[in-house]
């Protein structure tokens, strides 16, 4: 059975299947698949028992006694001790009675049943406890109105045998258990309920009809659903009070005629079943009104069919497999009022005989022609066709809501003018050109969107209209009605994003106005500032958005009478400075100004109720603060400031922001030689739109693994932020470890979507996320050879590669709207798609990591794609659905190459985003490749050849920064300033629950050697760059790809995070402040020099910037660096070289999100993130004391020293040219004692005369 599961899963490899079905952590996952009970006993749960001391009656007759006490469904059940079941009984009926506590005996409680005659118990219990566990099970019991026992999802094979003494159970729910048939508690039992009404067997796997059902005479309600059921028995019949009978999602494709001797049944559902036509049975069930079909196999619909049913009054035919709708005569259909025909292969619909229909649902077609009867039509719903023209006769004067987007509509035909009621009408996407005058001057519209269309004007308004809600972005627009906005009075809602536009009509006539504008968009037009003296009259505005025009500056006048302003976004300008008359704003929540050119810091932190300011991509040079912050401010952005200079003492004041983010400021260095080998470089934004929290995390690195590799990855959890942050923290070290098993794209990248969907453990079980993975690297058959991308994703994340300057799509939408082949497969596998288009109404996904309780409808397996890189590839995007719903392929293609720098680039494709219409989280990654012809091809080293697998020993050596080493450290802020080094090292979020791997890494049957060209003459080691003249000496074993060891344990709390007896997480540090600093160590301060240093420049910063051409270096990866109490504690020697290794340490560091998110600073992200959300715990990881503790203090074993001594003066320095493989002793576990950092010990300090080598391993300094 667990077998069958993991092929089920995607899992081919037969070695690989054995290995998978004895990890531990399956049991999060087979609980949901497995055809027995998790646990055999759960009687606990189902029914509280034990020997408590009892009394009868309120009065003092009776004595105390000792008796067996049983609450079992709507029952208390008291017996004698030996006899419980044989002997004599007392049987309390609860519901609508009283469970009180006795106040005169410690842990008592008073039970009461119902009624005039009622009768009391009084228990006492042994424990607190046992007492806590009855009072809360009995107050449900008694609060019921109804007699319901609910049962559902608890394993059972049978029910228990004292639910057969509550007979005055109505309605019994077994829903998502494993009920056999025989047994003292099996269904063959259930006849002994004398009252049920209602009855719920759904999802029990039964196989067969239970018949003993039709002998329970009482029953008004059956559900028998997802029971993969082929026939019904013809003893159905025997149930004539019935009234609702559910057989969704089962195998039938017939039905008994005695079913339609149950002339009650007024509901029957079919849905997801295997009829191939409608059952004529239901020509006799008269009462039944909704014909619910939906999922089947019907491939043409007779209308004449329906005729015969007249009392059909609601057609739901969606996701069936119809190719025609059938009128072979005139006759009318005058009953069926409502008809649902959505996701089936029509190509033309002819309704016209359908002369009441009220409410037609036709998405996702192929019909080229519709033709309709207007006489009652109410709502149109038609999108997602191919529909040229509808032709409805006579005019639809009920029409109230028509929705046409997504077709191919060259004009509106003239009747639509001529409805008198139509309050929405939504034609986007579509091929207009123009628009009616009529339209727009509609007495009744109210809400009008024709985004994304061809219009070059908008009809003048002849009149005052009702119009509320105006869509006109992406056409081709100059100008706007000079009337608009004195004659729309009403208008709430105007978005002209994406037009032509080089100025906006005043807001009235005279200077009074009437405007009640509230929200505006006018992003990506050609408007000046001239545009700001006519928004002045819409003194109602809270939303606007006027990015990417062509703003010089904004009237300071015109700003302070925009009081109600509450979102303001001027990205993307040339603003040298925003008035300080925003000051004015006091209701302003988000200021969004990134990609200007603003100078000065703008007075808004004095604002009560600012949460969002976003100024990067600026010109910023200091900021002037208020005494103190408002504490309403959540997030400042502040990165691409390269002249902004912050003293301690305002990043103190700074302490207080959940998201903080900032530039580091170096210099160039040697390091750079090496971070210009990479051949691209990202920039990412992610914006949490009007959610109050981001459920979109990033995993970006420039530098993957030891080799010119990068992977870059992107997860969307909908409405949850925890599986998308695991990911982000795990799936690095996933893919790291997979690597070392296979070469085959399709083989590495499979497993490690199935390996991180285990790894989620119970946070995964009800909550799911889309993943995108894309991992650069070169030619598994060449390793010398051009580059080549793998991607992978399930769910809704995208990715799409710009190549010459043409979109290529690399991924697939697994959602069940865009995925034929997914639909189907849920569709044979009997899940109950709602009528939203999700499965079991809870994902519109159908494969996603998580939601393992959905197994089998959805899995975990991706999409695996390899696609050659080559000197036409200029860029890749990724995104999740919120981003490329709103902004299609062409558009971000064309986005990303007008703008230079990566990060303003995903900025902008966010921004845009949101203008367009987009509430919702919306990530962003741009990654800029540089992918030559002439492209960097390291030859294989020829004297060592590395593996996959664990580092060889060496001898360790401490790296730390000597006198002249510029680490300043404020021991009062804790604040300290953020390094380079060469690769990327992060600390997790701090809700991250557990790290990757729990497996141990072995080498695999591929190795992938060192290369060296003459390009990369430098050696580097354990993360750090070693100058040296050319053809330095190389050696072996220096650089291993290594998960990290942590373990993902699933031993989790509820949400699976956050567990207090958690171990501390590897590459997780925590200084025990309130703040917690996430910065990059400097190469050069860790470095082992050839000699003295030269001057204080060769330990300046690095400058970083963008691989465009008017940028710099990529920027290199980072460590993690604390300050307390002016201690220094760095991971660097084996720190440095597991976080190296570790793709969720070095890919993951430097941002830290609201919700707890991290993501990659590299390139254009060079990110100083002060959180103050992480450690809020007073438990588990969030503990380490802000002292230095003796006990902490890294000493070497006097036994040893002498040796390691020895041995570092033993090493030779790094000359030019090969040197031959040494492989010295490795210590296990040597610290270094340095009491007072950051003092270090003299001997060990760098200096001049000859360096010793670098080894792959250095140990920490204290905390």
């Amino acid at each position: 059975m667990v077998y069958d599961y993991l092929a089920s899963m995607g899992y081919a490899d037969p070695v690989r299947v054995q290995q998978e079905a004895a990890n531990s952590d399956l049991s999060c996952l087979i609980r949901f698949y497995s055809e027995r009970p998790v646990n055999a006993d759960q009687q606990e749960r189902t029914l509280l028992k034990g020997v408590f001391s009892v009394r009868k009656g309120k009065t003092q007759l009776h004595k105390w006694a000792e008796r067996q006490v049983i609450l079992c469904g709507t029952c208390l059940i008291v017996a004698s001790v030996k006899d419980s079941l044989t002997g004599k009984m007392h049987i309390l009926p609860l519901v609508g009675g009283k469970v009180e506590e006795v106040k005169r005996r410690q842990h008592c409680l008073m039970f009461s049943s119902a009624g005039s005659q009622a009768q009391t118990y009084f228990v006492n219990f042994d424990t607190l406890a046992d007492y806590q566990r009855w009072h809360r099970q009995a107050s449900k019991v008694v609060s019921q109105t109804v007699s319901l026992v609910d049962l559902s999802c608890y394993s059972l094979e049978t029910v228990p045998e004292y639910l057969f003494y509550s007979q005055d159970i109505t309605h019994l729910n077994l829903r998502h258990n494993f009920m056999s048939l025989q047994g003292p508690g099996g269904l063959l039992n259930l006849p002994r309920f004398s009252q049920l009404k209602s009855l719920n067997l759904s999802h029990n796997r039964l196989g067969v009809f239970p018949e003993c059902v039709c002998e329970i005479l009482t029953l008004t309600e059956l559900n028998l659903s997802c029971n993969s059921l082929h026939t019904i028995p013809v003893q159905i019949g025997n149930l004539q009070s019935l009234q609702t009978l559910s057989l969704d999602g089962n195998h039938l494709s017939s039905l008994p005629e005695e079913l339609g001797g149950l002339f009650q049944l007024n509901s029957l559902g079919l849905s997801f079943n295997s009829f191939s036509h409608i059952p004529a049975v239901l020509e006799r069930l008269s009462a039944v009104d909704k014909l619910a079909m939906a999922g089947n196999r019907v491939e043409s619909l007779e209308l004449c069919t329906l005729v015969r049913m007249s009392h059909l009054k609601i057609i739901d035919l969606r996701l069936n497999r119809l190719r025609w709708v059938k009128s072979e005569n005139l006759e009318a259909v005058n009953q069926v009022t409502q008809l649902d025909l959505r996701d089936n292969c029509l190509d033309s619909l002819d309704l016209s005989s359908v002369c009441n229909l009220e409410n037609l649902h036709c998405q996702r077609n192929q019909l080229g022609t519709l033709t309709l009867s207007g006489f009652t039509l109410r709502m149109l719903h038609a999108s997602s066709n191919r529909l040229t023209t509808v032709n409805i006769y006579p005019v639809p004067n009920q029409l109230t809501y028509m929705d046409l987007s997504q077709n191919l509509l060259e004009y509106l035909p003239d009747w639509v003018c001529d409805c008198r009621k139509i309050e929405m009408l939504d034609v986007t996407h579509n091929l207009l050109s123009e628009l009616p005058s009529r339209l727009l001057n509609s007495l009744s519209l109210r809400k009008l969107l024709t985004g994304n269309n061809r219009l070059q004007r908008v009809p003048d308004l002849l009149d005052h209209v009702p119009l509320e809600a105006l869509d006109l972005q992406h056409n081709k627009l100059a100008e706007l009605p000079e009337s608009l906005f004195y004659k729309a009075l009403n208008l709430k809602y105007l978005n002209v994003s994406a037009n032509a536009l080089e100025s906006i009509p005043p807001s009235s006539q005279s200077e009074e106005s009437l405007s009640t504008l509230q929200e505006l968009y006018l992003t990506g037009n050609n408007l000046n500032e001239n545009c700001g003296a006519v928004l002045v009259g819409h003194q109602n505005l809270r939303i606007l958005h006027i990015a990417y025009n062509r703003l010089l500056s904004f009237p300071a006048s015109k700003l302070s009478k925009l009081e109600l302003l509450e979102e303001l976004n001027l990205s993307g300008n040339k603003l040298k400075t925003i008035p300080s008359t925003v000051s004015s704003c006091k209701r302003l929540h988000t200021l969004i100004a990134h990609s200007n050119h603003i100078t000065v810091f703008p007075e808004i932190l004095n604002l009560p109720e600012i949460k969002l300011v976003d100024l990067s991509c600026n010109e910023l040079t200091e900021i002037q603060l208020p005494d103190s912050l408002p504490p309403t401010l959540q997030e400042l952005d502040l990165t691409g400031n390269s002249s902004l200079m912050l003293e301690h003492k305002t990043l103190n004041l700074f302490s207080h922001i959940t998201t903080l983010k900032l530039d580091q400021k170096s210099t160039t260095t040697a390091a750079d030689s090496l971070s210009a080998s990479t051949p691209w470089n990202h920039g990412y934004s992610e914006m949490s739109g009007q959610r109050n929290k981001l459920c979109v995390s990033v995993l970006a690195v420039d530098r993957f693994g030891d080799s010119v590799e990068a992977c870059y990855g992107i997860f969307d959890g909908d409405r949850n932020e925890e599986v998308p942050r695991l990911l982000q923290c795990t799936m690095g070290d996933v893919l790291c470890e997979e690597l070392q098993h296979s070469s085959v794209d399709s083989v590495y990248m499979c497993n490690t979507f199935l390996t991180s969907h285990r790894k989620l453990g119970m946070a995964g079980q009800k909550l799911g996320a889309s993943a995108l993975l894309c991992y650069i690297h070169r030619e598994t058959s060449d390793p010398g050879g051009n580059f080549c991308l793998t991607v992978a994703n399930v769910g809704t994340c995208q990715a799409v590669l710009c190549r010459n300057g043409r979109p290529v799509p690399l991924s697939k939408v697994y959602s069940l709207e865009n995925c034929t082949e997914e639909m189907e497969r849920v569709k044979l596998s009997k899940a109950i798609i709602t009528e939203d288009n999700k499965v079991s109404g809870v994902t519109c996904c159908s494969r996603l990591l998580g939601c393992s309780y959905l197994s089998p409808w959805v899995l975990p397996k991706p999409w695996v794609h390899t696609e050659p890189l080559c000197s036409q590839d200029e860029f890749l995007i990724l995104g999740n659905r919120a981003l490329f719903e709103r902004v299609s392929y062409q558009e971000a293609v064309c986005t990303v190459q007008a703008v230079q720098d990566p990060r303003a680039a995903a900025k902008k494709l966010c921004s845009l985003a949101q203008s367009y219409g987009c509430k919702d989280n919306i990530g962003a990654v741009v990654v800029s490749l540089h992918i030559g012809e002439d492209s960097c091809t390291c030859d294989p080293l020829v004297s060592t050849t590395e593996s996959r697998g664990p580092p060889s020993a060496t001898v360790p050596v401490t790296v730390t920064p000597g006198p002249s080493d510029p680490v300043n450290l404020s021991s009062s802020s804790g604040i300290v300033t953020e390094f380079s080094s060469e690769t990327s090292a992060s600390e997790m979020g701090s809700e991250a629950g557990s790290t990757a791997s729990d497996e141990h890494p072995s080498s695999g049957p591929v190795s992938r050697p060192e290369r060296r060209c003459s390009l990369h003459p430098a050696t580097t080691l354990c993360g750090i760059m070693v100058p040296g003249s050319v053809g330095a000496g190389t050696h072996p074993n220096l650089f291993q790809r290594q998960p990290s060891c942590a373990t993902f344990s699933s031993n989790q709390s509820d949400n699976g995070l956050d567990s207090d007896d958690e171990a501390p997480l590897e590459g997780v540090i925590s200084n025990g402040s309130k703040l917690e600093v996430e910065v990059d160590i400097h190469c050069c301060a860790f470095q082992l020099r050839s000699g003295a240093p030269d001057s204080p420049k060769d330990l300046d910063f690095e400058k970083r910037g963008s691989d465009y051409p008017n940028g710099k270096m990529r920027r290199q990866n980072s460590v993690v660096v604390s300050a307390t109490n002016g201690c220094l504690l760095a991971v660097c020697g084996r720190e440095i070289a597991d976080l190296k290794k570790s793709p969720s340490t070095s890919s993951l560091f430097g941002k830290k999100l609201s919700n707890g998110s991290v993501v990659a600073p590299e390139d254009s992200h060079n990110l100083i993130e002060v959180a103050l959300e992480a450690p809020k715990k007073k438990s588990g990881y969030f503990t380490a004391p802000a002292q230095q503790d003796p006990e902490d203090q890294l000493i070497v074993p006097p036994s040893l020293e002498q040796e390691v001594r020895e041995q570092l003066r033993g090493q030779s320095p790094l000359v030019s040219g090969p040197s031959a493989p040494s492989t010295p002793t490795s210590l296990k576990d040597p610290v270094w004692d340095h009491p007072q950092p950051p003092a270090f010990p003299s001997s060990l300090v760098p200096g001049p005369g000859p360096a010793p080598m670098l080894q792959q391993e250095v140990y920490d300094t204290a905390l």
